[in-house]
Order: C-alpha cells, then structure tokens, then sequence
C-alpha cells in the first residue's frame, strides 16, 4: 500500500467516526420521540372527560411539565 492510500483511508475513517459522533450526541431520536409520545398522551387525555376528580387536569399540567424538561435536555445536549 502507498502512504497516500493510507493517508486517505485514514482521513476517511477519522471523517466517518467524527460524523457519527456527531451524529450521536446532535441528534437525539429517542428524546425526540419521546416528546411526540408525550403529545399524544395528551391529546389522550385532552379528550378524555374532565370528570376525574382533578387528576386528568393534573396528569396534563404534569405532561406538559415533561414536555418541557426534554425539550431543555434536548438544548442542554446541543440538539
């Protein structure tokens, strides 16, 4: 093998490393889904009758309050 070869192969490999990397700690799929679930729990509930004693009203106020925290984690995570 030339060194070129191998100066390019490396250079390659280093470029695919950093990109996943990259990959791994901008892109945050299972946060980002989770928030979609999160939505949906609330639809959920927001159709739900309101006749629960206050719990479904709380359960909302608390899905929202997630919805929030994994959105700053998501921030805090450079995503």
């Amino acid at each position: 093998m030339t060194t070129s070869f191998v100066r390019k192969a490396l250079l390659g490999t280093a470029i695919a490393a950093s990109m996943g990397i990259g990959y791994a700690i901008g892109a945050q799929p299972h946060m980002t889904a989770s928030i979609g679930l999160l939505q949906s729990a609330r639809a959920e509930l927001g159709a739900a009758t309101p006749n629960k004693g206050g719990h479904r009203e709380r359960a909302m106020q608390l899905i929202d309050q997630a919805i929030g925290e994994v959105r700053a984690g998501i921030a805090f995570a450079g995503g």
